[in-house]
């Protein structure tokens, strides 16, 4: 069922301590893509999460694989898997209709629900936010 080394992914996934509160650019991000780090981070709406523990579905060879360590809003939000639907430069979604701007917003939703809420995506020269360990455990126990 798992592909080579897959079970051995899991473990390795699942012992990884739970990660500290920061933000990311895309250049960050994409670090967390599965293969290179066996951390896998992906962005909904300009927000991070650690999609680690759905290695299955994320990781290099899952169904969503694609999404590891990017932006994936552009491609839930018009259920495309194709590299194309990807940017590889910040995407505002300005060009998106109100149905699909609704459809990222309920992936956030679920995102929020089964995954840790790690950090926000960078626009092009913002500066990253400092945070405390204590935001980082009140966060950790009511997600934003």
């Amino acid at each position: 069922r798992n592909g080579p080394g897959g079970a051995a992914r899991q473990g390795e996934a699942a012992a990884l301590p739970r990660m500290k509160r920061r933000d990311f650019s895309l250049e960050q991000l994409r670090e967390f893509d599965g293969a290179r780090n066996p951390r896998i981070l992906l962005a909904v709406n300009g927000k991070v999460f650690d999609v680690t523990k759905g290695s299955k579905f994320y990781g290099p060879e899952g169904p969503y694989g694609i999404f590891a360590g990017r932006d994936a809003s552009r491609g839930l939000a018009t259920f495309c898997l194709d590299k194309d639907a990807l940017r590889d430069e910040y995407d505002d979604l300005s060009d998106l209709n109100a149905v699909q701007m609704e459809s990222v917003r309920e992936w956030e939703m679920q995102f929020k629900e089964k995954y840790d809420y790690v950090g926000r995506l960078l626009k092009p020269g913002e500066e990253p936010s400092e945070y405390t360990d204590e935001e980082d455990t009140k966060d950790h126990t009511k997600q934003e």
